[in-house]
């Protein structure tokens, strides 16, 4: 998705996907938005399409992952979920 692709395309859906982190709460926006600016453009498109895919869920859900309440059934989606943890 963001690899080959032309600068402008790539910072139109890094926009897109900025805005999609930006979550009714403030703790979730920090967490999100790190991961995206620090580990996203470097990641494996299937590591992108989860984490896209972690974007779909509420924010009581992001929650409860992120504090460990609850894991993602998802192997993938796991993995992402334990990626951001590490910036909290």
């Amino acid at each position: 998705m963001l690899d080959h692709q032309e600068p402008d395309v790539r910072q139109r859906q890094m926009g897109r996907l900025r805005w999609r982190c930006r979550r009714g709460m403030k703790e979730l926006d920090v967490l999100l938005e790190r991961y995206l600016e620090q580990c996203l453009v470097a990641a494996e498109a299937s590591e992108r399409e989860a984490f896209e895919g972690l974007l779909e869920y509420q924010d009581p859900e992001l929650m409860a992952f992120f504090t460990g309440r609850a894991q993602p059934q998802d192997p993938a989606l796991s993995q992402v979920v334990e990626r951001i943890r590490g910036f909290a």
